[in-house]
């Protein structure tokens, strides 16, 4: 581009040429321009415009502060409503937490004093002489987010514990542990012995409690009766199967109270003391077997007596 310039002080027209270069600088000088113009009134008017008379003005700032405000409003009603749905689920967790140790400690014969779930702990101390600092709100977050993961690990692993010691527990309601009958001594024991009949030495498969005729026999532990009827040797006899291939064996009854294929339940009454079969006077004759191999019965029960 040429521009010639005219006057009537020169003694000839000047010309000047104006490149591409040119022609950007000075477009580039004029935005710049431009902008810091924009920019010192902007600044202008928010330094100065509690000072300014200008109705317009204070109409623009004060828009622009309340839209600056509701963002804050608005930013602030989420985060709290985001915490209060994490605090919700936070004491959900609590009470599940509240109850499973309630639960655990019951189950492992704990005493509820030693642990008191639905109270909060003692905790306190000497103020320290290092400054304290307030907390953001991007480290509460993030302790937040952290005791959340905290408290669904120790909630799954008490789970875990809850399930194996309620399965511990009723393995051992299984366990024929509960002397069936109301005895005060055994006259045999489980092992060789001189058998009554023949007067020869015999392996005894179980033990005999003394007990009157009509004493109720009770389930030395939960099951299912697998035998009940009249068997030529063990007269009036119940059988109840405990799982794990475990069975208890009750002989020599007057009466049996309970039919083949009844569920019965730790210490339900299924006979009464008699002297049927092969018997020189009433007693229960009691076994326990495993695999129908005998076992001492004594090492099952918890007392004999």
């Amino acid at each position: 581009m040429n521009v010639i310039l005219v006057s009537s002080n020169l003694v000839k027209a000047r010309t000047l040429t104006l490149t591409g270069t040119h022609l950007a600088l000075l477009a580039g000088a004029l935005v710049f321009v431009i902008i810091m113009l924009v920019m010192g009134l902007n600044y202008l008017s928010l330094r100065y415009a509690d000072k300014i008379d200008s109705p317009s003005l204070r109409s623009l700032v004060l828009s622009v502060q309340q839209e600056e405000h509701q963002k804050n409003q608005s930013y602030l009603r989420d985060s709290l409503n985001a915490m209060a749905v994490r605090m919700g689920q936070m004491q959900a967790q609590l009470l599940r937490l509240d109850s499973l140790g309630e639960r655990l400690a019951e189950l492992s014969g704990i005493k509820p004093q030693e642990f008191l779930f639905n109270q909060t702990l003692g905790q306190g101390g000497a103020v320290s002489t290092l400054p304290q600092q307030d907390i953001s709100f991007e480290e509460f977050n993030s302790k937040m987010n952290e005791l959340s993961l905290a408290l669904s690990d120790r909630t799954d692993k008490m789970g875990a514990l809850d399930t194996f010691l309620l399965h511990d527990r009723i393995k051992k309601k299984t366990l024929p542990t509960l002397v069936p009958v109301e005895a005060r001594w055994f006259t045999s024991s489980f092992g060789l012995r001189i058998d009554p009949f023949s007067g020869k030495s015999a392996f005894h498969e179980g033990v005999d409690f003394i007990a009157e005729i009509g004493t109720p026999v009770i389930a030395s532990a939960g099951g299912v009766v697998v035998y009940s009827d009249y068997h030529p040797e063990y007269g009036n006899m119940v059988d109840i199967d405990h799982g794990n291939d475990l069975v208890s064996r009750y002989a020599h009854a007057a009466r049996r109270l309970v039919k083949t294929g009844q569920v019965v339940l730790r210490g339900q009454r299924i006979a009464e003391v008699g002297s049927t079969g092969r018997s020189t006077g009433p007693h229960l004759h009691f076994e326990i077997r495993h695999r129908g191999l005998p076992q001492n019965p004594t090492r099952f029960l918890k007392s004999t007596g």
